[in-house]
């Protein structure tokens, strides 16, 4: 039977298995004069990050903040308008980086859609040896890796391998959408909203498998998800992203515990409690988020923060360390100009 190799290790454990640089990715709107875009919606705005290897990097943040368009972004699905995304040390799609076939054996993506990620015409066990089969692998090592794959995500290859997508109910295609994306033996899985879609006793049983795939297959996790307690529970790195921009990035016990940025407080506290004297009673926030094709001047959550000052809305506050944590709040620089800082 084909073996699972351990993922390639160049750079060595200092070097981020991952380094996005500079990442934009703004929409033209038609219309105008001709049909050309005078106007665009700004989805990513010069976001950098890094993800080191082993670890899980939790991405948050409201809908329509950009969290997707990050994560296609990074396997290519969309192609950036300006940024740098690289892998292990290599750029991709520069003239002596790597290809894009060569990302995705690195980079895999599961997505929310459980059964509209399936192809409903292929049993599992071929829908799971397709991309092994497409990247050279022979046709009985590809299937023998695709029954491998699926008793490793809880399904016994016996009684699913010759299913089709509509036999299964949402947690199991959830779990076949898993297991194709381990099939080219990845090092990154990106998960957007993977498990948002199961009820909630589904959903304890698929991440406690990612957490067990990890250790077992040496994996890698960027987690985009809108749950909090979830995001908690799975990652080692939070980044909390608003209106196509970072906030505030660090490790998931400082953001938790001790939040430096008001936005990033604010989601912390809309989270429920099961104890009715923690009872919400007021919005953590005040109004909506702002248009994305013209964000407001400087600190672009000022409109909705608490604590706005004159410089909020001169000068857009840079992602700076505070502690733990990097934070992008005038509040946490000091001589910025505002009264709250140190």
């Amino acid at each position: 039977m084909d073996a699972f190799v351990p993922p390639k290790d160049r750079g060595g454990p200092a070097q981020p298995l991952l380094l996005a640089k500079g990442l934009r990715k703004h929409f033209p709107i038609p219309g105008g004069l001709l049909g050309r875009s005078s106007k665009v919606v700004r989805a990513v705005d010069d976001l950098s990050f890094t993800i080191a290897k082993g670890e899980t990097l939790g991405v948050v943040g409201e809908s329509g903040c950009g969290k997707s368009t990050v994560a296609r972004l990074l396997i290519r699905l969309l192609r950036p308008d300006r940024g740098t995304v690289v892998l292990d040390g290599d750029p991709v799609d520069e003239p002596h980086g790597i290809n894009l076939n060569e990302l995705r054996r690195n980079v895999q993506m599961v997505f929310q859609d459980s059964y509209a990620s399936l192809n409903p015409r292929l049993t599992i066990v071929e829908t799971l040896a397709f991309a092994p089969r497409a990247h050279g692998l022979p046709t009985h090592l590809a299937r023998a890796r695709s029954r491998d794959l699926l008793a490793k995500v809880g399904l016994e290859p016996a009684t699913f391998a010759d299913r089709y997508p509509h036999e299964l109910s949402g947690g199991q295609r959830q779990r076949v959408n898993i297991a194709r994306a381990l099939a080219l033996q990845p090092r990154l899985v990106i998960l957007d909203e993977a498990v948002s879609a199961l009820d909630k006793s589904v959903e304890a049983q698929v991440l406690n498998m990612l957490v067990d795939l990890k250790t077992e297959l040496g994996l890698t996790y960027l987690f985009i998800s809108h749950d909090l307690n979830v995001v908690q529970y799975l990652s080692d790195r939070v980044l909390v992203m608003y209106l196509g921009k970072i906030v505030e990035i660090g490790p998931v016990e400082a953001i938790y515990g001790n939040p430096k940025h008001p936005y990033t407080r604010a989601l912390l506290s809309a989270r429920p409690s099961m104890d009715p004297r923690k009872r919400t009673k007021e919005a953590p926030i005040q109004g909506d988020p702002p248009n994305p094709i013209d964000p407001p001047s400087g600190c672009r959550f000022r409109t909705r923060c608490p604590f706005a000052e004159e410089v909020c809305a001169k000068s857009e506050p840079a992602l700076a360390d505070s502690g733990a944590q990097a934070v992008a709040c005038h509040m946490s620089v000091p001589g910025s100009g505002h009264s709250k800082a140190a």
